[in-house]
């Protein structure tokens, strides 16, 4: 039975040129399943052209928390706010509020649950060191995943710093982030491999994988892109895109665009 690949992409955040390098290197694998794991706009200059290439490209994509907070009628928070949200067309932001907040897919016989940041909502946040009883809850079934049964494993985006963690509950991943990633600067995303729905033959278990892919790219040609234009907020993406360091760490460290 051959294995099948799915491609797991979050945390995009309106970043073009990493995302089509992410793209570009999935397509190379011969992988044609996508799935993002939101937050597909803000932070970055071109989120409507990462939206387009999300709906050209995935074959499902779950809602983020910056979806809710760019592309939903909520009050402007300021400058930058309303700069990324006007970047959008009435239609990128009907698309991005509209898509669900979990998907399941079965691999290997186990259910696999894909969402953002916990299913709680796009909100909850789930840090990779988190508790025991955060742990068992992500695999748990909520009002917000739709009451399905719990989940085998979960991978999910929001923190920008992948990881993998199992436990007896299951499998726990985080993908990372394509366009703003905070341990280092390089892009990450994950590849499931598994066989299709029906594996179990015999009720036996077969071969679950979990691979995470770093994908080098040209960050000054987004940084260019940012400032030509004129995206609020420049100099913290430019110092986060090539430290890879949080922008709230950035004054105690004396970090400074060049």
């Amino acid at each position: 039975m051959a294995l099948e690949r799915l491609a797991l992409v979050s945390d995009v955040h309106g970043n073009l040129t990493a995302y089509e390098a992410v793209l570009a290197d999935i397509a190379a694998r011969g992988i044609s399943r996508v799935i993002n794991l939101g937050d597909v706009v803000g932070k970055g200059p071109r989120g409507s052209a990462c939206t387009a290439l999300t709906r050209e490209r995935c074959e499902a994509t779950v809602r983020g928390n910056w979806e809710v907070f760019v592309a939903g009628d909520g009050e402007s928070r300021g400058e930058a706010h309303a700069w990324w949200r006007g970047e959008l067309t009435a239609e990128d932001r009907r698309w991005l509020l509209g898509v669900p907040g979990s998907v399941d897919v079965e691999l290997s016989g186990r259910r696999v649950r894909l969402l953002h940041a916990s299913p709680i909502d796009e909100f909850t946040r789930v840090h990779r060191d988190h508790s025991a009883e955060q742990f068992a809850m992500m695999f748990e079934p909520t009002p917000f995943t739709g009451e399905l049964p719990r989940a085998d494993v979960v991978v999910y985006g929001d923190i920008h710093e992948p990881y993998l963690r199992s436990g007896v509950e299951g499998v726990l991943v985080n993908a990372g982030s394509v366009g703003n990633q905070l341990d280092d600067p390089t892009p990450s995303y994950v590849i499931l491999e598994g066989h299709a729905k029906t594996a179990r033959a015999d009720g036996e278990d077969v071969p679950f994988g979990v691979q995470f892919v770093r994908v080098p790219y040209d960050a000054q040609t987004e940084i260019d892109a940012a400032r030509a234009l004129c995206m609020p907020e420049l100099e913290a993406y430019e110092i986060e895109l090539r430290t890879g360091v949080y922008r709230g760490e950035h004054a105690a460290r004396g970090l400074l665009s060049l």
